[in-house]
């Protein structure tokens, strides 16, 4: 029996055990001097600590300690349970007091961060004190969707299509009085007008921003296809090439983090928001393409084998369980207030649970056809700010759902905003229940899990009802 605690609780299996010899070697070799450790918060937020290379490798098979104070807390950093009361808020040991918790390496993931030279950077599971997996693991929860799929001979393969902005910042608005949870957002100017939609001339503009970008996405491994103008101003599109299991979300963990550090170090701020509160915005989307490969014979499983055919009959199983979960899946898949601004007609977002053939107008648009190899969902319901583990179980979940009760998705809507189908929640609270009363989601993710992420979802509402906007004051404040 091993004396570290990945050995005392059997963590690693014979790859990670060898990714981490090579990662240990590669310290010892002097490679890097600081190595970041790092976990994928409830919000999808990178949280860890940074150590000197010496104790990096010294530490690697026996994790960092981290206070459970960080997985109370909301977008503001605000702790939302009362952790230091008899209860502590959440219903297990591990998380009374502001007790410890452990994260350990994964060192497969291991690479060294193009933007900052000589700093190593790895992706961290949390575990509680006993070595069980902490129950508010939200890339243990995307690993046990997988290994559900995986149950039956089928793979999760995903692409990523993500919205974001990049303004010029001109004052990051750091004095003294700036600060608070949260603090001043920054000042910021245009990099592009918008609305001049994928023009050459738009991205010309821009093509140093875009040329660094691709650089360290790049160098990082990630598999980026395209760079693209989006419609709004200063708005920006990339897309990525389709990956297997836990990988996507684990990219889109890493790109996230790699653009804004970029960013920042150019003297840029970038935005996942949905809808940033500039003139003339465009709302961002996290468009998700999704389907499964057999791992019998690796052939796509949704590409139909009848001419005419949108999807397999397995695929369209998976469609329709996508359909019937559509609305408990919206909390994971657009987990801020902001995001709701972006359900509206007329405006290539979805606003209801409909499906359509090549259709951007649909929440579901289905491509490709028979002896396609490419066939495959597009999910267009996420905004680019979701915690990548969750919105990715969500569609898992429900497409699972789908295939074991073998729902039917009915016909293509041909008129997504005319076609009677469920509406989409139009609020973070509405979705919010809508996820409570999800039986499937609830079962898929655990109760636990899905009352303590509303917990800190509700109290962002309740902070949000409280600050008077500025609509209310122009409103209001004359008129009576």
């Amino acid at each position: 029996m091993g004396t570290s605690f990945a050995e005392r609780h059997g963590l690693w299996d014979d790859e990670q055990r060898a990714a981490a010899d090579d990662m240990r070697a590669r310290l010892d070799s002097g490679e890097v001097d600081t190595v970041r450790f790092s976990f994928p918060d409830q919000h999808g937020l990178l949280r860890g600590k940074t150590l000197v290379a010496s104790e990096a490798a010294a530490v690697l098979a026996e994790g960092v300690n981290m206070t459970s104070t960080l997985l109370a807390k909301d977008t503001s950093h605000r702790t939302v349970f009362p952790l230091f009361s008899s209860q502590g808020g959440i219903d297990f040991p591990g998380m009374r007091g502001g007790a410890d918790f452990t994260m350990l390496a994964d060192a497969r993931s291991f690479r060294v961060l193009p933007w900052s030279p000589r700093t190593g950077w790895v992706l961290c599971d949390i575990y509680q004190q006993d070595g069980a997996p902490s129950p508010l693991a939200t890339r243990r929860i995307l690993q046990g969707a997988v290994a559900q799929l995986d149950a039956l001979g089928l793979e999760f393969i995903a692409g990523l299509e993500v919205e974001f902005h990049v303004f010029k910042l001109e004052d990051s608005q750091a004095r003294l009085a700036d600060s608070g949870q949260p603090g001043t957002p920054p000042d910021v100017s245009l990099l592009s007008h918008g609305h001049q939609y994928l023009t050459e001339l738009r991205y010309d503009a821009v093509d140093g921003l875009m040329d660094a970008l691709r650089h360290n996405l790049q160098a990082l491994g990630l598999p980026l296809r395209s760079l693209e103008v989006e419609f709004g101003p200063s708005q920006f599109e990339l897309t990525f090439g389709p990956t297997p299991g836990v990988t996507p979300a684990d990219q889109m963990i890493m790109l996230r983090n790699c653009i804004k550090q970029v960013c920042r170090r150019l003297g840029y701020h970038a935005s996942f928001m949905c809808r940033p509160r500039i003139p003339n915005a465009a709302s961002s989307g996290w468009h998700l393409h999704q389907s499964l490969r057999s791992k019998a014979d690796g052939g796509n499983a949704f590409m139909p084998q009848e001419a005419g055919a949108d999807l397999s009959p397995l695929g369209r199983h998976y469609l329709a369980g996508l359909l019937a979960h559509a609305g408990g899946a919206a909390a994971l898949a657009s987990p801020t207030i902001n995001g709701y601004r972006r359900y509206r007609p007329f405006s290539l977002a979805p606003d209801r649970a409909a499906w359509g053939r090549d259709n951007r107008a649909a929440m579901l648009r289905v491509l490709g056809g028979a002896g396609q190899a490419g066939t495959r969902i597009e999910n267009r319901i996420g905004e680019p700010a979701a915690n990548p583990y969750l919105y990715l179980a969500s569609q898992l979940l429900s497409g699972l759902d789908g295939i074991e009760r073998r729902l039917e998705p009915g016909p293509s809507a041909d008129n997504p905003y005319e076609t009677p189908a469920p509406p989409l929640p139009r609020s973070l609270g509405a979705a919010l229940q809508a996820l409570r009363d999800d039986a499937c989601l609830r079962a898929g993710i655990g109760s636990r899990f899905v009352d303590y992420f509303c917990h800190i979802k509700e109290a962002e509402i309740a902070r949000f009802n409280l600050d008077v906007s500025e609509w209310e004051q122009r409103e209001y404040f004359d008129l009576f």
